[in-house]
């Protein structure tokens, strides 16, 4: 049972840093799934079943290297080409986390009347300190947000299954692009981002697991959790797509059409999420080029965050255009170095580690 607990809070953690801004808003959903009508489904299931995969064989590996941040996993699966995937993935994870800073910044202006930059400052504030705690700390801090989230996405799931505008048989005929390729495609695509922002995170908890099996199950669970949560928002999004297609932060609107209650509470998860995914990825940054905790690291910690606080005022929902898509792209080839890796040892019959 203990393992079972174990593998739980590591699920946990891994949908805590997975769930980003944009999955929350439901901006990144709409874009990668909702425009596509019924055959978005099919993207979520493809996605859900990557994250669920590689989730698991990333954890186990990062449990067999003894890892605390992505280097030893990135040059396991790349050889001599792994310094070139380590330094793109870098760039990418601050890239999404400064995403993130921004995307704080419009929740809390959109929700509470705080102005963006203070809202961005206030996240960055309680990140940075959140950062200067022991690792047990911060991966408590990633898993305790999932079961509030996965509650108000029910609701909202739910109330709009039973009383959305939008009927099963109606909903190709409102959105803009209803195509079986692009559902597909678009899974793929957003399968490989939701893991590629995971993916340091991950391995740094599975290197602090104490057994593979036990990490293994915990990256399973967390992307069944996912799924679940993808095709629910997804579901809310569709019965209501006409009215809250072009809205900056739809699922808001969805929860405050339920209730203000409920969109208050949706505002409350929805900047924890964000706290959750900018403090998996920035300990990632960080760790990857200091010794967590030390001297350096808190320097190199204050330079990063003080950055990234900058960089947020290009805006929420263009900085998901720029990087989402290329993000994605990387988390793909991650993703196949993994499978070629996998079969490699099946096909050995040796003790593998993936």
């Amino acid at each position: 049972m203990s393992n079972v607990r174990e593998a739980t809070k590591i699920g946990f953690a891994y949908v805590g840093v997975v769930v980003g801004a944009g999955f929350s808003t439901g901006q990144e959903v709409m874009k990668f799934f909702t425009h596509y009508g019924l055959y978005g489904y099919l993207g979520v299931l493809i996605s859900g079943i990557m994250l669920a995969f590689f989730g698991r064989q990333v954890a186990k590996i990062g449990t067999a290297l003894d890892a605390d941040d992505h280097s030893s996993t990135i040059q396991y699966l790349f050889g001599k080409w792994g310094i070139i995937v380590d330094y793109v993935l870098i760039f990418f994870l601050f890239g999404i986390s400064v995403t993130m800073i921004a995307g704080a910044g419009s929740a809390f202006q959109e929700s509470f009347g705080v102005p963006t930059w203070l809202g961005a400052l206030i996240m960055c504030v309680v990140i940075y300190v959140t950062l200067l705690l022991d690792f047990d700390k911060i991966v408590k801090a990633l898993g305790v947000v999932t079961p509030f989230l996965i509650a108000v996405i029910l609701i909202i799931a739910g109330y709009f299954f039973l009383n959305g505008s939008i009927g099963i048989s109606e909903i190709n005929n409102t959105v803009e692009e209803p195509s079986l390729f692009w559902g597909i495609a678009q899974g793929f695509i957003y399968g490989g981002l939701a893991f590629s922002v995971g993916f340091s995170t991950l391995i740094a908890i599975g290197g602090d697991a104490d057994k593979r099996k036990v990490s293994g199950l915990g990256g399973v669970i967390g992307g069944v959790i996912y799924l679940v949560l993808l095709a629910l928002i997804n579901s809310g999004l569709l019965a209501e797509y006409p009215s809250i297609k072009n809205i900056e932060i739809p699922t808001l609107a969805l929860a405050r059409e339920i209730s203000p209650i409920i969109g208050l509470a949706l505002s409350v998860i929805m900047l924890m999420v964000m706290y959750n995914t900018i403090l998996g990825l920035m300990y990632s940054f960080t760790a990857r080029f200091t010794t967590p905790f030390s001297k350096k690291y808190i320097v190199l910690l204050t330079i990063v965050m003080l950055l990234a606080y900058a960089l947020s005022f290009v805006g929420f929902s263009a900085l998901i255009d720029k990087l989402y898509p290329a993000m994605g792209v990387v988390g793909l080839l991650i993703c196949i170095a993994i499978v070629v890796k996998y079969i490699s040892r099946k096909k050995d019959n040796k003790k593998h580690i993936a």
